[in-house]
């Protein structure tokens, strides 16, 4: 389990506006360890995690990218049937109500990540995975 902020940054719904954000990230050599990006009409949600948040922060705001930072927890589960049950089970019944949750794996690997972010953050830090 690992601390980390996800910045959520409101978007544009076209072409481009996510390569933007990826650029300006990426010229301030912030390395991205996760990214999910939605979008409903005309406008859309990106949500980030960057090894470095600090670094990340100090992009978007140089670049005058508005965002919203919320902390975050990190869990590394084994990748198999049943692990992401077993720990959203127990973030549950600390009473945590998660509002963002990626989770993600390699195809043949043997770990997967699972990123949760929520409200009753402390909670989350009293649960391992």
């Amino acid at each position: 389990m690992a601390k980390t902020k996800l910045f959520s940054i409101a978007v544009d719904n076209r072409p481009g506006s996510v390569a933007e954000i990826a650029k300006t990230l990426g010229n301030a050599k912030v390395n991205l360890l996760a990214l999910l990006a939605t979008s409903q009409g005309t406008s859309g949600t990106v949500q980030l995690i960057a090894e470095n948040p600090t670094q990340a922060k100090k992009a978007l705001d140089a670049a005058r990218i508005a965002y919203k930072e919320t902390a975050a927890e990190g869990y590394e589960l084994a990748n198999k049937p049943g692990a992401l049950a077993q720990c959203l089970e127990k973030l549950a019944a600390k009473g945590v109500n998660l509002s963002s949750i990626c989770a993600t794996a390699a195809k043949g690997g043997k770990k997967a990540v699972v990123i949760c972010a929520g409200e009753a953050q402390e909670k989350v830090a009293t649960v391992s995975a």
